[in-house]
């Protein structure tokens, strides 16, 4: 798909100067490419063909020119009422008698969650 994609731009390449009406239409394209996507129209079939989440925007932040691969996020804490404090415990299966959490949120990714955290762009 991404082949045919490309061969279909190959005709539209010329062998000349661009007359600034081109030149102009060009420039508010990827002006506005910038302002919604935020990336250019490189940046964005660039993008398209490895899958990754580029863009020159994000360099202009300081960051790298393709976003990292997030690692996964560290599961919470699981925290107890305790007389007038919390304690909070990493292994919730070595309490005894398996008290309730302050938190009663997920502890994990849904897997939804779980695969619009590792998608591929766009």
């Amino acid at each position: 798909m991404k082949a045919i994609f490309l061969l279909c731009l190959l005709p539209l390449a010329s062998c000349g100067l661009p007359d600034p009406v081109v030149s102009g239409a060009a420039a508010g394209a990827g002006l506005a490419t910038v302002v919604t996507i935020q990336r250019t129209p490189l940046d964005a079939l660039y993008s398209l063909v490895t899958g990754k989440d580029c863009s020159v925007v994000r360099m202009g932040q300081g960051k790298t020119y393709c976003r990292p691969v997030e690692p996964p996020p560290e599961p919470p804490a699981f925290c107890t009422r305790t007389l007038g404090t919390l304690e909070c415990w990493q292994d919730p299966a070595s309490l005894p008698d398996h008290p309730h959490g302050v938190a009663d949120g997920p502890a994990t990714l849904t897997p939804e969650q779980e695969a619009n955290r590792v998608r591929r762009w766009p």
